[in-house]
């Protein structure tokens, strides 16, 4: 029997770039829509004008999570007129080391054979058995990459020591469940921010809030919009003028984080806040704390917020959610800020009565 965490492909697609300097979809395993192609294709830094080489880019589109690996050719004897090409994957879940590691093979793969159908084979062995083995291409290994370890591999103290208190406007927007986009011109650099950003709310293990490569594009936009709350990354500073996008815009070239209007009641600051920033800032200056100690920390403090807004809900006899009784959250005489917080907190946990 094949394991349960094998299925997560979907499926596998070849993008290549002719000494015309032409990048066309060539061949795809099992079939794609035109939607999903040119999706891609967009994505794919072949079609790039400034003709930057990525080797590696991910994201997600409707659910489908998306991983790019592109390589030049160096005088192939199998790629005749082929100077690039790109191998995708699409796939049900978040795990960017485990597809690089898979689309490295494959593309050792194509550059030795220059035929899908071995690519295909590696591609069907891991689908059912979760492995594929070569002496020369290597080996790989589908339980050998964890979703958790996928979770802990980006680096919250390099965003803290970017934003310092500021983080905590970033863990605020997070626990609202805000829409937050993050700007920078190397895709590079968003993705290794953007990715980390969801364990600042370990609590809720939710990756499926990250579109760490959006392109300001009808089609991305209006999939963007039907999510709640996300965190998008754009490399076009254009986005910075669609006030329709976020509710907060991160400036990741400059380090400036920006609450929109819209979200300012929402997002006020106060000692909780302050407490919460103080907290996030310690334990990431402390050397001797790893990153995932840090997100531990943060993870304890939102556990107390939430036990504490837990306190002030009542079940209602037909087993449905908590819902909040404000009443008693106003006896407690918060100061306005925390009340505000914790009031939003429970719109966004979903413990306000209809």
């Amino acid at each position: 029997m094949a394991e349960p965490e094998i299925q997560q492909l979907l499926g596998v697609g070849l993008i290549e770039k002719d000494t015309n300097g032409d990048a066309l979809w060539v061949w795809c395993y099992p079939s794609t829509t035109a939607e999903m192609r040119d999706l891609l294709l967009r994505k794919c830094c072949l079609t790039d004008e400034n003709k930057l080489l990525h080797t590696f880019v991910f994201g997600q589109y409707r659910r489908s999570w998306f991983y790019i690996t592109t390589v030049e050719v160096q005088d192939s004897s199998v790629l005749k007129k082929v100077t690039h090409f790109s191998i995708v994957l699409t796939a049900k879940d978040f795990n960017p080391e485990k597809y690089a590691a898979f689309t490295r093979i494959l593309c050792r793969i194509y550059l030795k054979h220059g035929s899908p159908v071995k690519m295909m084979e590696s591609y069907i062995a891991v689908l059912t058995k979760g492995i594929c083995q070569s002496e020369e291409n290597g080996s790989f290994l589908s339980k050998d990459f964890d979703a958790r370890k996928a979770y802990l591999a980006g680096s919250i103290k390099d965003i803290v020591s970017q934003f310092g208190m500021e983080t905590v406007i970033l863990f605020t927007a997070l626990m609202l469940k805000k829409r937050i986009v993050v700007y920078h011109p190397r895709i590079e650099v968003i993705q290794e921010f953007t990715r980390t950003l969801p364990a600042l709310v370990w609590h809720r293990q939710d990756w499926s809030i990250l579109h760490s490569y959006v392109h300001l594009n009808d089609d991305e936009l209006e999939a963007l919009k039907t999510c709640t709350g996300y965190i998008a990354g754009f490399i076009d500073s254009k986005v910075s003028n669609r006030l329709d996008l976020y509710d907060v815009y991160v400036n990741l070239a400059d380090s400036e984080i920006t609450i929109s209007r819209q979200a300012k009641e929402a997002m006020t600051m106060g000692k909780l806040h302050k407490e919460i920033g103080q907290l996030i800032v310690q334990a990431a200056e402390d050397p001797d704390k790893s990153d995932s100690q840090v997100i531990k920390d943060i993870s304890l403090k939102t556990k107390e917020i939430l036990t504490n807004l837990a306190s002030f809900t009542e079940v209602s006899d037909d087993g449905e959610k908590p819902t909040l009784n404000f009443e008693a959250l106003k006896q407690k005489r918060y100061p306005p800020a925390t009340e505000n917080f914790l009031y939003h907190l429970a719109a966004a946990e979903q413990m306000l009565k209809i």
